[in-house]
């Protein structure tokens, strides 16, 4: 643990737990140390630690790890450069070498308790330290079961060095009867040699001299002799003495090592001496009694050897006798429960019931003590209390122990006599149970369960008797070690009784150890190991629950959970939660009432508040801490909103400051140019005055230089002329020469590139050639490769022509319905738009009324305005004008009326006008939506039609390829071409020169001629070379015929065919028929496809033979002239199949060169073959993967119907299954009932891995059998669960986990020899399962459920199965709805790749291997010695088939 974490048991992490309140940090071990150290300080009061857990559990590194922290808090200075802790931790090899031993559960479990006693001074500081040991397991020394081992001292002595092993006459572990009771001697991973050196390395650091340590070990090495000795029956009446030579050696060798007299030795174990007032008698024991006394002997001498080095040790640790203060370590063994449970385990579990009693009482009495100190309202807690079982088993004196020792004291008692008393004692008992079928074993219903315990050795391992004579002869002996060990005894006690019961002094010594703890403030540590294995990251929760439930965890967390678990001081208290109600802050209020108002105002019930502290009931604290939690988040938003905001501003405004310094330099800096310019040009200025009267002396000077000018240039030019002259020579010279140079450079160069030119146009080609000749013979090979799976598609779908059918049919149906709607909508289309025309033109109609009245009103109007007009001019001044006016304005007025009734109704018309041409509108919308809907159902008719057009084709194309295939099986052998034999005696005719000049042109061997030669031929009375090899075929023909079996596990048949071929050197000629005729015989054979017998026999012979012909035969180098009607490739299955129901092609003359063999058809030779001989290798090879294929086939049709039944569980016999296991016979069968389809599944594979076992098919072709096989089981039941809702439930995912566990076991049973990666093909319906099965399915996310539990499932699959999941069990949920709302994005966004959309698994029936695969995997075979059958055995043709005599 420690190497696996460091970092949890460094210096940091003590420094941390260092003065920390306890709960305050995680639990860990140095919060418990500290406490007690703490509790220790401060009180000054003794602690103990009692750490306890099972075998294997980790108490022993705990208690290393607490003596660490203590030493870390004590703080004493080394004495002689070692600690205090580190003393102890060193004696821990030793201890462990003495009182270890392998158990059923741990390799290194403690067979003893220790308590380590840490004493500390006043000032807090170690002082010393000792080591109290309780309950040695003393029998184990006589008797160990299998598999465990005896204490690790014994096997570290016998793995010892050569010189040692030879001074103690010691052996192998198994020749000493101490050591061979168990067949386990090493444990895994250890080296005795290595341990016993480093127990001898931890001897001395501890203080052990040599002389010592040689004498430990010489005791040792006399208990492995001691248990050596045997006895048989003497001369005397119930005597005995050692039975043979062997015994009296080990007698004698136990004598030398403890150095006292052989004869004495053999009279203390084989006599007793009895003092009687009157005389002294010597009295002889029966031989059983002797092996009695011996087992006692053996087991005394350990008692004392170990009790001398727990003493020694203590004396080399040093101990302070001043010490007031200590605390205690208890590393003890915990509650076991085996399958053979005896005396041990019931010391053991007695133990465990004392130390559960006192953890319960100090549970109980802590809780009480804390409510009563803080005064708060409660009721009393109910806790188990086993103090009946202790009564049972100690109570005097009718408990189980007394009634023990009662029996041991009693000479005749039997472990029978022992059971039958404490039947009839406690059959009343509510703890004691009587078992139905056992004469002598009884169970006792302890505090962590029931265990049975068996009798039969109780008194033999509880009696101790002290034996004088074993006293008087060890205490004696020369060696003064062995004499120590055996002081004399006091007066007293050498009167007092000789028995001493082992029971009795257990429970004195459990006696003396809960003084000790009861003396001192305990404190609990429970080590849980978390699996059986023994490896890491493996927990097993029934296991884990059964430890907590053996430790008392579970009745500590009742009894805490029954009362207020959770309880803090008020001052923490307000310190954590005081921010869920700051008004309680802010008031001027006492800690009690503060708190008080905090609970009030969340609304918790059922809490309790004491003096200091306040008390909560289980699941408040949580709810308090995710209350805070919030609180908390919106308080750091609401900080970093307000520091982000001044960060924000805090650059801005270095941002700006930056920016004004950066303007007011680039200022300063235009300003300063501006300064230099102008300096510039003043200096300009002054320069050009002082440049004026500089100029005239200038001109001056300038005059007399132009003078000397002059004359200079004259001169010069004059050299000039001289010197350019000569210079030209030398120029054109030089030129010329560089010219010719040149030219040649050029001439040369031009010639290279031409060179080169040719050069790289020749590599060019080559390469390209070569590449050309590569892209064909890879296309080839990819063609054929395509063509083959292309094939195997075509076979498959074949085979489904009757699920083609249907889908027809239902494409079909579909299609009709498809029209008939199409039909009907166009229907319902034309009906609309009629309806629709018609109501148009009723408006349109209404309206053109409608106006034409309006019209007409208007005119009307305007007539009667005018006949108005007219009439008041015409009419009398003053009466008559009175009388119009009236008139005319009633008639106006009811114009007027009728104008408004007509705008009115115009309006209204307007309305409904528009009102139709909004439903217009709306009914031509849903019109073109119904035309766009019709148009796509249009298209998906059409994309039907196509398909269904397509599926017809292809099933044509199916039925004729079936078709072709038929044809081809029904002609098995051509009758087109001429016999070999004919062909044979043609040829040799032909050689021979027999044969005319005008027969040797081009043979025909359908010439009459031809025909007319071999039948004079036949015809002659002699036989021929020849016709003798027709029937050395026609023999070996009816040879393989039959079944010939196996010779080891080399078939016969193939190994006898391989070697007349060799023979007969057939792989040579041009022409033969005794391939055609093997081909044929194998047809023949495999007729019977529902034979597997038969199949797996040919698989066998087939698959042989090829092996040989692949490591034999070799392509010729002559093998591209073949001529051109030889087939291109036959590679796939349909090709080669075509081929070898066919003879050699007519007219065939294949020119291959002959390898040359030599030697006899004993060893693979290389062969250079001929056309017929690769052509029959193709047709072999055809014929192992049909068979293959056959084998294959019948093993999915066998295990099929079962498939379909193995997915979902009967409903009858689901409640059963549902409800879990019960103990009722009816519940069982129902169960066996339940998985005997799985079962039926199992059985299939079995018996057909039995037959392919039995005719030795090669483990290369077993594995791939049933990897396709898983695989189709895969494909099935995976599928079957997508399809049906009623199989997606928990109980069914229950009931397919139970099945796949039968094929797991199947297949490790079958081993990876035969099943290979079978298993891993299960990997879909494995996930699924797993996944149908997991709890807690709300609170997985998308991506623990793709990545952990379901990598292999897609997002389709996995979506299926989370939409169909129910739980008929629990009535738990499936996955979140945020998870399926995931899935449904992941499925749109893959929605384009045609791959991902589809969620069912396709079933993979090619062959998936080739020629090469097989080669690689079998392994080299010797024909050399194969027997040939008795048919051709005694054939003087076939003698060299007989093995050679060298």
């Amino acid at each position: 643990m420690k190497s696996i974490l460091p970092h949890l048991y460094d210096g940091h992490m003590m420094q941390q737990y260092k003065g920390a309140p306890l709960g305050e940090l995680s639990p860990h071990v140095f919060a418990v140390a500290d406490v007690a150290y703490r509790a220790m300080i401060n009180e000054g009061k003794s602690n103990s630690i009692l750490v306890s857990g099972e075998s294997g559990a980790g108490k022993t590194e705990t208690t290393k790890m607490l003596m660490r922290y203590l030493a870390f808090l004590g703080g004493r200075a080394a004495t002689e450069g070692r600690t205090v802790e580190q003393q102890v931790l060193e004696s821990n090899p030793v201890l462990e070498a003495f009182g270890n031993a392998k158990t059923v559960r741990n390799n290194n479990s403690s067979r003893f308790g220790k308590f380590v006693e840490i004493q500390f001074d006043k000032q807090g500081r170690i002082s010393g330290a000792a080591i109290r040991t309780y309950l040695l397991e003393r029998s184990r020394v006589c008797q160990i079961s299998d598999p465990e081992r005896n204490y690790h001292c014994f096997y570290l002595l016998c793995a010892a060095p050569q010189e040692e092993i030879d001074k103690y006459k010691l052996a192998n572990p198994k020749s000493f009867r101490y050591l061979n009771q168990s067949r386990c001697y090493e444990l895994v991973g250890v080296s005795d040699a290595h341990e016993y050196l480093a127990t001898r390395r931890a001897m001395d650091i501890v203080g052990i001299s040599a002389k010592e340590q040689e004498a430990i070990f010489r005791v040792v090495a006399a208990i492995l002799h001691v248990g050596n000795i045997e006895f048989t029956k003497g001369s005397e009446v119930d005597s005995s003495v050692p039975k043979d030579d062997k015994a009296k050696f080990h007698l004698k060798m136990t004598a030398e090592l403890l150095m006292c007299d052989p004869d004495a030795l053999e009279d203390a174990l084989c006599k007793r001496v009895m003092i009687t007032p009157e005389e002294v008698i010597k009295r002889s024991l029966d031989p059983q009694s002797a092996a009695i006394s011996r087992d006692g002997l053996a087991k005394t001498i350990y008692s004392r050897l170990f009790d001398w080095l727990v003493d020694k040790i203590n004396v080399s640790i040093g101990q302070d006798a001043s010490s007031k203060s200590l605390i205690g370590v208890l590393d003890i063994y915990g509650f076991e429960s085996f399958k053979t449970n005896s005396f041990e385990q019931f010391c053991i579990n007695f133990t465990n019931e004392k130390l559960q009693q006192h953890f319960n009482q100090h549970v109980f009495k802590m809780e009480q003590e804390e409510y009563t100190k803080e005064q708060i309202d409660w009721s009393y807690i109910e806790f188990v209390d086993n103090q009946d079982v202790l009564d049972l088993i100690e109570k005097k004196p009718g408990g189980i122990v007394a009634l023990l020792d009662e029996a041991c004291m009693f000479p005749k008692s039997t472990h029978e006599t022992f059971a039958n008393k404490i039947y009839q004692t406690f059959k009343t008992h509510k703890r004691f149970i009587k078992p139905k079928l056992s004469r002598t074993d009884f169970t006792i219903a302890h505090y962590a369960g029931e265990v049975l315990y068996q009798s039969d050795q109780f008194l033999d391992k509880n009696k101790d008797y002290v034996v004088p004579e074993h006293q008087d002869l060890l205490g004696a002996s020369k060696c003064s070690f062995v004499a120590g060990l055996f002081p004399p005894l006091p007066e007293e006690t050498a009167k007092s009784s000789k028995f001493s019961s082992i029971g009795s002094r257990f429970k004195l010594q459990l006696q003396s150890l809960m003084e000790t703890l009861n003396s001192t403030e305990p404190h609990y540590i429970r080590c849980v190991k978390p699996n059986n294995l023994l490896k890491p990251a493996v927990f097993e929760n029934v296991n884990i629950m059964q430890q907590l439930r053996c430790g008392g965890v579970l009745e500590a967390i009742r009894i805490s959970c029954a009362g207020y678990p959770t309880r803090k001081p008020f001052f923490e208290f307000i310190n954590r939660f005081g921010l869920l109600a700051p008004e309680a802050l802010e008031g001027n209020y006492d800690e009690k009432v503060a708190c008080a108002k905090i609970l009030e105002k969340k609304g918790l019930k059922g809490f309790q508040i004491g003096k200091t502290k306040v008390f909560l009931r289980a699941g408040q604290m949580a709810e308090l801490d995710a209350r805070r939690a919030e609180v908390l988040s919106i308080a750091a938003k609401t900080i970093q909103r307000r520091v982000r905001t001044h960060y924000a501003r805090k650059r801005f405004i270095a941002l700006r400051q930056a920016t004004v310094v950066l303007q007011s330099i680039c200022r300063e800096y235009l300003r300063r140019r501006m300064q230099l310019i102008c300096f510039y040009v003043c200096l300009v200025l002054t320069c050009r005055s002082l440049a004026c009267k500089v100029f005239h002396g200038m001109q001056k000077e300038a005059a007399a230089v132009k003078i000397q000018k002059h004359l200079r240039k004259h001169q010069a030019r004059t050299t000039y002329n001289k010197l350019h002259v000569s210079v030209l020579v030398v120029q054109t010279g030089l030129r010329a020469m560089a010219a010719r140079k040149e030219f040649r450079f050029k001439r040369q160069s031009k010639a290279a590139i031409i060179l080169q030119a040719v050069w790289r146009c020749h590599r060019a080609a080559k390469y390209f050639k070569r590449l050309k000749r590569g892209s064909i013979a890879a296309q080839t090979q990819m063609r054929g490769k395509i063509a083959r799976r292309e094939l195997r598609k075509l076979k498959m779908a074949a085979r489904e022509t009757g699920a083609l059918k249907e889908a027809k049919d239902a494409l079909e149906k579909r299609v009709e319905e498809l029209n008939w709607r199409l039909q009907l909508e166009k229907r319902l289309r034309t009906d609309l738009e009629e309806a629709k025309a018609q109501e148009i033109t009723k408006l349109q109609n209404s309206l053109q009324e409608m106006q034409t009245k309006l019209d007409e009103s208007n005119a009307l109007i305007v007539k009667e305005r005018e006949a108005a007009k007219k009439a008041l001019e015409e009419a009398p001044p003053v009466v008559q004008e009175t009388q119009v006016m009236v008139e005319d304005t009633a008639k106006v007025e009811s114009l007027t009326a009728e104008v408004d009734s007509l705008k009115a109704s115009l309006e209204s018309e307007k309305q409904r006008a528009e009102e139709n041409e909004t439903k217009y509108n709306e009914a031509q919308t849903s019109g073109e939506e119904r035309c766009k809907k019709l148009e796509e159902t249009e298209k998906k008719v059409s994309q039907l039609q196509e398909n269904l057009t397509r599926l017809e084709e292809k099933l044509t194309n199916l039925e004729s390829e079936n078709q072709v295939l038929r044809q081809q099986a029904v002609s098995m052998t051509p009758n087109k071409f001429l016999s070999g034999r004919s062909r044979s005696i043609i040829q040799r005719a032909a050689e021979s020169g027999h044969i005319p000049g005008d027969a040797k042109i081009p043979l025909d061997l359908h010439s009459p001629s031809v025909n007319h030669r071999e039948s004079e031929l036949e015809d002659k009375p002699q036989k021929s070379l020849n016709e003798k090899q027709q029937e050395n075929q026609e023999l070996l023909i009816r040879c393989i015929a039959q079944h010939l079996g196996f010779a080891g596990n080399r078939p016969i048949a193939a190994c006898i065919i391989y070697k007349c071929l060799l023979q007969w050197r057939s792989f040579e000629v041009e022409r033969t028929s005794i391939f055609d005729r093997i081909i044929q015989t194998i047809g023949n054979a495999i007729e019977t496809q529902d034979n597997n017998d038969i199949l797996a026999y040919w698989l066998s012979n087939a698959s042989t033979l090829l092996l040989l012909l692949q490591r034999t035969l070799k392509a010729s180098g002559a093998a591209g002239m073949a001529p051109q009607r030889r087939r291109s490739s036959s590679a796939t299955l349909f090709g080669r199949m075509t081929q070898s129901f066919r003879g050699a092609p007519q007219g065939v003359n294949l020119s291959l060169i002959n390898g040359g063999m030599s030697g006899g058809v004993d060893t693979l030779r290389q062969v250079e073959a001929k056309y017929p001989a690769l052509l029959f290798k193709q047709q072999l090879t055809a014929y192992v993967e049909k068979i293959y294929g056959m084998i294959r086939d019948n093993l999915k049709k066998e295990i099929s119907p079962l498939l379909g039944l193995c997915i979902q569980a009967p409903r009858t016999s689901r409640a059963s299954l549902v409800k879990g296991s019960s103990r009722s016979v009816g519940n069982t069968e129902a169960q066996r009932a339940l998985i005997a389809h799985w079962q039926g599944i199992v059985k299939s594979l079995g018996n057909f891995l039995n037959t392919l076992k039995a005719n030795y098919v090669p483990p290369f072709l077993v594995r791939k059998v049933f990897t396709q096989i898983f695989s189709f089981i895969n494909v099935q039941l995976f599928n079957s669960l997508l399809l049906r809702r009623e199989c997606c439930s928990f109980s069914n995912g229950e009931y397919v986990k139970a099945g796949l566990a039968e094929l797991e076991h199947w297949c490790y049973k079958a081993t990876d020899e035969y099943a290979g990666s079978a298993w891993d093909e299960l990997k879909h319906i494995r996930q699924a399962i797993g996944f149908l099965v997991i709890h807690q399915k709300p609170k997985k996310t998308l991506d623990e459920i793709s990545h952990d539990l379901c990598p292999v499932l897609s997002i389709q699959q996995l979506y299926r199965i989370s939409t169909m999941y129910w739980d008929d069990k629990y009535g738990t949920h499936s996955v979140s709805s945020d998870v399926i709302s995931n899935m449904r994005v992941l499925m749109t966004e893959d929605s384009n790749n045609a791959v991902s959309n589809s969620f069912l698994l396709d079933d993979d029936s090619s062959i998936p291997f080739s020629v090469d695969d097989i080669s690689k995997s079998m392994k080299q075979i010797d024909i050399s010695d194969i027997e040939p059958p008795p048919l051709i055995h005694e054939n003087s043709g076939f003698s060299f088939l007989l093995p050679r005599a060298d």
